[in-house]
């Protein structure tokens, strides 16, 4: 579905935005600020610029025990951005997949290391995928699937604007995919386990493993296993079969159409694991979740581990230059349910992206929590030109030298 594809965060572009990322208009006074971090420069950080193709932003950053939260506002109707607003958070929700399913994992419902096909028989054509394809390699993004709605021409964005209320479920998002009406169905992209690709495809299949493997929704089991363990009340799932509103206070986000009117969307359909959240809530989700408080110990160690060769070494990405930069570019960035970035002092952030349309969103942390951060961002352009404003923002947030790009102090 051409919603889902806008939606996908290019490798490229979360790269240089995984560390951090935000963008706004005018920037109000931050809330909560404490002595240490530097208010100015964050607040500078989410000023809106020019080139910035962004409506608004809301912005959290904790570090030694001290938290800031800034807004800017709504670039389009000058009207003030709260620093609780909600927003849609995209592929964030896959970490909140993978959780589950380590669960499962853990309560012996299923084993990582058992192949779709022995769980959802049928669901990949025999006479195209023919090698296994297994649970872990789903979540680590190494199966080699195709990706969402491989092969379909691309969706002029008035029609992705139009088509921005429609509702899937997993199934049907699989179909369209494996599927195809009109046109032959995708194979595989390359032989499972060899090498490391981002696929939202995947997740498609974990979300309908999850359910079937349950006998529930996903959010009854997103509900019961994280939202509600965490305290997580301000997250809300997709309703399925019907479209809905990001809840107030909102940030809004915008994709303009062809003849340049910018169009609010906030309200759209989705997928089951479609969520909307609040910076607060997502750092109670990254801080959960490193904490253990959803993960027994063996679980625990794959929030950090990359998927390696025979050889001992981390797996390819598919392309040789996506994933990490430095010495590691080119390998294997993504673990069983986050990706890492490796920052040039050698510290690393561990988190995850999203996007849908009119928003960008995104959580990282590292291990110890010490320092962690939160963002989203309402659109005003079809641009993906968040890299700048992370590093803006990457800067101001992590520049004392504890974390932080070198030559920052």
């Amino acid at each position: 579905m051409s919603l889902r594809r806008l939606s996908a965060v290019s490798l490229a572009a979360v790269t240089t935005a995984v560390a951090l990322c935000a963008v706004g208009g005018p920037a109000q006074a931050a809330a909560g600020a404490s002595p240490g971090l530097d208010r100015a420069a964050l607040r500078e950080a989410i000023a809106l610029r020019p080139d910035d193709g962004a409506a608004g932003v809301v912005a959290e950053v904790h570090r030694g025990g001290q938290m800031w939260r800034g807004t800017s506002g709504d670039a389009v109707t000058g009207k003030r951005v709260s620093s609780r607003a909600h927003f849609r958070i995209g592929s964030i929700g896959k970490p909140m997949e993978a959780v589950i399913l380590l669960q499962l994992s853990a309560e012996g419902r299923v084993d990582l290391d058992r192949s779709v096909q022995h769980y959802l028989p049928g669901l990949l054509p025999e006479d195209r995928f023919k090698s296994p394809v297994t649970v872990r390699q789903l979540l680590n993004h190494t199966s080699g699937l195709p990706q969402d709605l491989d092969g379909a021409p691309a969706t002029p964005l008035d029609a992705v604007i139009d088509g921005r209320f429609d509702s899937l479920s997993f199934e049907r998002s699989i179909q369209q995919t494996l599927r195809p009406e009109g046109r032959p169905g995708p194979g595989p992209r390359f032989s499972p386990g060899t090498k490391q690709e981002y696929n939202s495809f995947g997740y498609r299949i974990a979300g309908k493993l999850i359910e079937t493997l349950t006998g529930h929704s996903f959010h009854d089991e997103v509900t019961k296993r994280i939202l509600k363990p965490l305290g997580m009340r301000d997250t809300a799932t997709s309703v399925p079969g019907r479209a809905t509103s990001v809840p107030r206070p909102y940030l809004p986000g915008y994709l303009p159409r062809s003849t340049g009117r910018l169009v609010d969307v906030n309200k759209q359909g989705g997928l089951p694991a479609s969520m909307t959240s609040t910076t607060a809530d997502l750092d109670r989700f990254i801080t959960g979740l490193f904490s253990g408080r959803l993960l027994r110990p063996a679980q625990q160690a794959e929030l950090f581990a990359v998927p390696r060769g025979a050889d001992g070494k981390p797996l390819p990405y598919a392309d040789a230059s996506n994933c990490n930069q430095g010495p590691a570019k080119g390998t294997a960035c993504y673990s069983t349910v986050l990706m890492s970035f490796p920052l040039p002092d050698g510290t690393l952030l561990w988190g995850k992206t999203g996007s849908d349309p009119g928003y960008k969103a995104g959580v990282f942390a590292t291990p110890d929590l010490n320092s962690r951060a939160v963002y989203a961002i309402g659109t005003a352009s079809p641009d993906d030109r968040a890299p700048a404003i992370a590093q803006r923002l990457a800067l101001a947030a992590f520049r004392d030298g504890q974390v932080g790009p070198a030559g920052v102090a």
